[in-house]
């Protein structure tokens, strides 16, 4: 394995950002009201050539999104000792009522669970958590932690509701006492078929997702009223980052915009990234902008908006051996208590 010492203590290399795909999600939600609408929605937004390539992207690489063998040889051609598995995306179904939501994410968590367990050291999970019914998030993310998880994936927002919502101070405060990672990764994006085009949806889309979630994180004092909570978000925080100095302004001009105790950029040091933003210049960026200590390795395994080289993209950014040495497993192996 890719172990070197950090202060003595070996390092192993840590995919914080890969994902699984479970059959028995999508039999739980097929032929249930509201899945159509659900689809027919994932349609506008996408666009018939996206669907089309997506569709075919997730065929020729569903071995590695289902078989361990298949996920371990991909993490040995490209240096990587351990991942951190979370759910497809497509499996948050946001529309599902609280029973079948509830369903879903045990599920979901336990089909993870059962996956990590084939390769127990050097597989890791995250479970899933129904944004749209609040009342029972508490109790799924301790089921999912219950089943030996790291914690939970959640998207930017569920219907009618921002990651500000009140409705959400009980997950956010248990998840803080537990020591529980809440992976913040986006699906689909309000803009719509503003962004049906071209892969709009996604390309531009998920970044815009991000950073309004992190906003609403921000802005309504949530990470003041929570200092432990463990956000990481995906896709180097969207556009946020790099561009915290209008938020700062706002605050300072606009009194609706002071929810939050300290001027927005402050908070970077409170929140993880994963390191997918595919340039070394804007690694450096983001790493310059939250500090090496919030980022960690990322590649979106295995799909076509990841990439199968994290660790060459890391050494081309040229930090100095500490810096490397904690994003590519340091900071991983902290944040989940590895």
């Amino acid at each position: 394995m890719n172990t070197v010492s950090l202060n003595a203590v070996p390092v192993r290399t840590v995919d914080a950002h890969a994902h699984v795909i479970l059959p028995q999600v999508e039999q739980a939600v097929a032929g249930q009201p509201g899945l159509r609408a659900h689809r027919e929605l994932d349609a506008r937004r996408n666009g018939p050539e996206s669907m089309a390539v997506s569709g075919r992207m997730v065929a020729e690489r569903i071995a590695r999104l289902t078989q361990v063998p298949a996920r371990l040889a991909g993490m040995d051609a490209a240096g990587v000792d351990v991942q951190i598995v979370s759910p497809s995306p497509s499996h948050y179904h946001y529309w599902a009522g609280e029973e079948l939501a509830e369903q879903v994410c045990r599920l979901a968590g336990e089909g993870v669970a059962g996956h990590c367990a084939q390769a127990p050291d050097r597989l890791y999970g995250l479970g899933l958590v129904p944004l749209q019914h609040p009342s029972l998030m508490v109790e799924l993310l301790d089921h999912a932690l219950g089943l030996g998880l790291k914690g939970v994936e959640i998207s930017s927002h569920a219907p009618g509701r921002e990651l500000s919502d009140p409705a959400y101070e009980e997950f956010w405060a248990r998840a803080a006492e537990a020591g529980a990672v809440v992976f913040l990764h986006p699906f689909g994006c309000t803009l719509d078929e503003r962004l049906d085009r071209f892969y709009l949806s996604n390309i531009v889309g998920q970044p815009v997702e991000n950073a309004v979630a992190l906003s609403h994180l921000i802005f309504s004092g949530a990470l003041d009223r929570h200092p432990a909570l463990k956000i990481l978000a995906a896709h180097g925080g969207g556009y946020l980052p790099t561009y915290l100095g209008r938020a700062d302004h706002g605050r300072r001009v606009r009194p609706e915009a002071r929810g939050c105790a300290e001027p927005p950029s402050a908070y970077l040091g409170r929140i993880w990234f994963d390191s997918l933003v595919y340039e070394p210049a804007a690694l450096r960026s983001l790493v310059g902008a939250a500090g090496a200590s919030q980022v960690v390795l990322g590649s979106d395994y295995p799909f076509d908006m990841g990439v199968e080289d994290p660790l060459d993209r890391l050494r081309a950014a040229g930090f100095g051996p500490a810096a490397h040495d904690a994003i590519r497993g340091g900071n991983a192996v902290a944040l989940f208590d590895l």
